[in-house]
């Protein structure tokens, strides 16, 4: 992600522009805007950039659109309340249907992550067709097959654990068809892409744990192998370590749960008691071992409630940081530190995107990163005694 230069987006300076011709009187209440093509080939930019300024304007009321005859400019700030003129009938504006496949729907980040894309798209008057996958690759290729058949115009996954290569996805790529993979990348596949700072967010966990004192951090994670996410929480992991001299230590590694079960402790509110037992006998092994970097809020919360149930208090004798924020997590029994990923943004950026490539598949791939930020809570104390 380029941090270097602060650049106005294209689809911000538009609006802004409409905006100065509306204040400064030069349309005027009731007058017709030039059109979309008009706008694009004034400002070089493509239809989607000037249907995202627009959107904006419609939304703060200062503009409003008739279909078939444009957009102009309302009469007052509460909008223009008639869309058609007298003895027209309203015709709605023709939707395009896009899909949005998501292995699971069953806590904030992914409910978050959805609203992004269903708003985003919604502006940009896209229908969205959603459709769960199951954690099943197998499900995945049925159901990409599916979609492409009912004609969706466009297509955004969120890849199934595990996935580290799809032939199906491959395939649509390659035939330029308008396709974002969202959450994670899959290796060896150049896709259009949009997923948090993976590497990051695991560095600055990992880095707070460090700089209250802790060298002995444990890594504990779903199977990781394939899905990139994962993976590059890893490497976050042991490059904030790297950079305090901290050896890596494979015996502080857990990492081998299955998603699914692990998942339980987030709808049900208690943690699977196998996943449990094993995360006390892993604690009791490493009595050296003071934090732990969980690699997301469903590992993050198991552990919290394994290491209570074992005598051991979070954060007095374990401190404990992990991915994704929750609902309510403020007002937990410990308030957890943890990473939030700006799902909702992540969602928006993929529908942007996808919409984007729709107007134009040829045009040059992209992998869009978006930021994260470490929220601290209570799951963190500094180290009590010398390790």
């Amino acid at each position: 992600m380029n941090k270097a230069v602060q650049r106005v987006p294209l689809y911000t300076q538009i609006r802004d522009y409409v905006f100065k011709q509306i204040s400064d009187k030069v349309w005027k209440p009731g007058d017709r805007l030039p059109s979309e093509n008009e706008f694009a080939e004034q400002f070089n930019v493509s239809r989607i950039t000037v249907k995202n300024a627009l959107a904006q304007l419609i939304e703060d009321n200062l503009i409003y659109r008739i279909q078939g005859k444009g957009s102009f400019v309302s009469r007052d700030l509460a909008g223009e309340p008639k869309l058609y003129q007298e003895g027209e009938q309203p015709q709605a504006e023709e939707k395009q249907l896009v899909a949005y496949l998501m292995p699971r729907l069953g806590n904030t980040f992914t409910a978050q992550l959805l609203s992004g894309i269903e708003s985003e798209l919604t502006k940009l008057n896209y229908r969205l067709l959603f459709c769960k996958t199951d954690d099943s690759q197998e499900t995945e290729k049925e159901v990409l097959r599916e979609v492409i058949q009912l004609g969706v115009k466009g297509i955004i996954v969120f890849p199934v654990d595990g996935e580290s290569y799809s032939e199906e996805i491959l395939r649509l790529t390659l035939n330029e068809f308008p396709l974002v993979v969202v959450d994670r990348y899959l290796r060896g596949i150049e896709t259009n892409c949009v997923c948090s700072d993976n590497v990051d967010g695991a560095h600055k966990a990992t880095a707070h744990l460090i700089e209250n004192g802790h060298n002995r951090i444990g890594f504990i994670s779903t199977a990781y192998q394939g899905t990139t996410s994962i993976e590059d929480r890893l490497v976050g992991y042991e490059k904030a370590l790297a950079e305090h001299q901290i050896p890596v230590e494979h015996r502080l590694r857990l990492h081998h749960f299955d998603g699914e079960r692990i998942n339980a402790v987030l709808k049900d509110g208690e943690a699977d008691p196998g996943i449990k037992e094993e995360i006390q006998a892993f604690l009791r092994q490493n009595p050296d071992m003071t934090a732990v970097f969980a690699i997301n809020a469903a590992v993050g919360l198991t552990v919290i409630e394994a290491a209570r149930e074992i005598g051991i208090q979070v954060p007095g004798q374990l401190s404990i940081v992990f991915f994704d924020n929750y609902e309510l997590s403020a007002l937990s029994s410990v308030p957890p530190t943890c990473i939030s990923q700006e799902e909702e943004l992540m969602g928006k950026e993929a529908a942007r995107l996808l919409a984007s490539i729709i107007e134009n598949p040829k045009q040059e791939r992209r992998k869009i990163i978006t930021p994260n930020k470490l929220i601290v809570r209570k799951s963190v104390a500094p180290v009590s005694t010398p390790v």
